[in-house]
């Protein structure tokens, strides 16, 4: 279906391709994997042909139709929710508009002269719409809507009235509308919430189209792909099996390739040896010459470029007292909307909280209360003794000096401390060479993320307050992150749509809005083991 053969590819000095080649059959689902700038995003444009390859050839079928869910906003105003997410949906959509554009012609007096024309092209457009399933594209088109979060009252709104995060959701419903036989989708877990996420899961395992698509999310990866196509040091390298297949696989070829390059080295050393040794002896001279065009002839195993993921130790933070934060009686709503009602909740030196609720249930809310930015309306929060807390929102990201370096940022928060440290803890959040040299201004979101979760657990708080911490991490910096945070001395509140995150550090769960409890429901144990007793990874979204 497609395929690239022998391509090679390269922007100024930076080779991405070097005669690579791949091929993705129909009906397969695969997952594009690669360290940042390896050239996944210039695949996927080479696919849609807004690149061209300098050498080889990347062969699509000309009738092939290819959605691309990308990490862009689209410029979205005028229409509600689910006009944008029809209008967008490829061929079903223009069909869709144009029929309500002919349907309002037939009626118009000016138009009466063209009426016969109108007619006809209607029967023509409405034969092809109803033969692609357009008439239950609005109703697809709500259920997609809402499988990705929005209520129906959002479907209806002013799509031009929603946050950017929210404009990409809009994106991914357009994308999943359209019937593609081909999806590219570029990180598409990015802006969801769990429970989305578990939806999209579903609904990608159930479509016949081909599906290649990068993802920092390891469950998300394992539950839908059973191919993985790595990109690396310009070569392309496709592998049998899910994400942890392609782990393992990965890890036996580059320790096979290892043992490989010191046989080798061992037979050149040797090979070296000998002819060092008789390079002088004339009755070995014949014997010299051979070994030495031998050895030109030989093909060199090079070691392969394992990628390195910089372990950080963090420092000890101080012991808090017992209770570390009071709930009682706290109440809190946005207009009409009651949020809380009679609240309490008591956290306890060492526990780490997942809370967990759908959308709209209240999760930012409680950490921004027990964080100090937003005052219950009634009740009281309480904050216990001893206690530094460090609390991580995608509103830190505006605490950054954008006329500042990525190092000299942190030169300025810790001028105490020495380059080598520094460049450390920011070698464990993937700013490596001349990456700490760029200026904050010119970071992306992701990037940013990771300047400010490198900044506050420098030098870590007793209480960290966490709401989503994740996002735009690679896998990598991810699982750093979590093996770090395992030996955290300290108490976590935290919101993470990220399921090895929450496996790997959650040993209590909030769940909010929990409706077999009538509210919120605490329960006293591990995430894994809240999965295991309610069947669920989410609130309402059984297994």
């Amino acid at each position: 279906m497609i395929a690239l053969s022998d391509v090679s590819k390269q922007y100024g000095k930076q080779i991405l391709f070097i005669d690579a080649s791949f091929q993705l059959n129909p009906g397969e689902k695969a997952g594009l994997v690669g360290p940042n700038g390896a050239g996944k995003s210039t695949l996927f444009r080479m696919i849609l042909g807004e690149e061209t390859p300098d050498d080889g050839v990347v062969s699509v079928p000309k009738k092939l139709s290819i959605g691309y869910f990308r990490q862009e906003v689209d410029e979205m105003s005028g229409r509600s929710v689910l006009d944008e997410a029809i209008a967008g949906s490829g061929r079903l959509g223009d069909l869709h508009h144009e029929l309500t554009d002919l349907e309002h012609a037939m009626g118009d007096p000016d138009r009466a002269g063209e009426l016969e024309a109108i007619i006809d092209r209607f029967g023509q457009v409405q034969e092809e719409y109803q033969h692609l399933g357009g008439y239950e594209l609005e109703t697809r088109a709500r259920t997609t809507l809402e499988g990705l979060g929005f209520e129906p009252g959002q479907i209806d709104g002013d799509v031009g009235a929603l946050s950017g995060g929210w404009k990409m959701r809009v994106s991914m419903a357009k994308v999943l509308l359209g019937r593609f036989d081909v999806l590219l989708l570029d990180e598409p877990t990015n802006h969801l919430d769990i429970e989305s996420i578990l939806w999209l899961e579903t609904y990608l395992k159930s479509v016949s189209a081909t599906l290649l698509m990068t993802s920092h999310d390891k469950d998300f990866m394992n539950r839908i792909v059973t191919k993985v196509i790595e990109i690396d040091g310009g070569d392309i390298v496709t592998y049998s099996g899910d994400y942890d297949f392609y782990v393992k696989e990965r890890e036996t070829r580059e320790t096979n390739q290892e043992a490989a390059y010191a046989r080798q080295q061992a037979k050149l050393a040797k090979e070296q040896r000998f002819i060092e040794r008789f390079s002088t002896h004339a009755a070995k001279a014949a014997q010299v010459q051979s070994r030495v065009k031998a050895l030109d002839k030989i093909e060199r195993i090079e070691l392969p470029k394992r990628r390195k993921v910089v372990k950080w130790d963090f420092r000890l933070p101080m012991r808090s007292g017992e209770d570390v934060a009071m709930l009682e009686g706290v109440a809190k709503g946005y207009g009409a909307r009651k949020i809380y009602s009679d609240f309490d909740f008591h956290i306890r030196r060492g526990e780490r909280w997942c809370v967990m609720g759908k959308n709209g249930a209240g999760k930012s809310t409680l950490l921004k209360m027990v964080a100090g930015a937003l005052e219950p309306d009634a009740g009281s929060v309480r904050l216990g003794a001893s206690l530094r807390m460090g609390y991580f929102a995608q509103q830190s990201l505006d605490l950054l000096d954008p006329e500042l370096t990525v190092l000299e940022q942190l030169m300025q928060d810790f001028p105490m401390e020495g380059l080598g440290v520094l460049r450390n803890i920011l070698g464990a959040f993937q700013f490596s060479g001349d990456d700490v040299d760029k200026r904050i201004r010119n970071l992306s979101g992701g990037e940013k993320s990771r300047l400010v979760m490198a900044r506050m657990l420098f030098n870590p708080p007793n209480f960290l307050v966490l709401d989503e911490p994740t996002n735009h991490l690679d896998l990598g910096t991810k699982e750093m992150l979590i093996e770090a945070l395992k030996d955290f001395e300290g108490t976590m509140l935290f919101v993470s749509h990220d399921r090895t995150f929450l496996r790997g550090l959650a040993n209590r769960v909030l769940e909010l809005g929990c409706e077999e409890h009538a509210g919120p429901m605490k329960y006293p144990g591990t995430y894994a083991e809240y999965v295991e007793s309610t069947g669920r990874e989410a609130p309402g979204v059984h297994g």
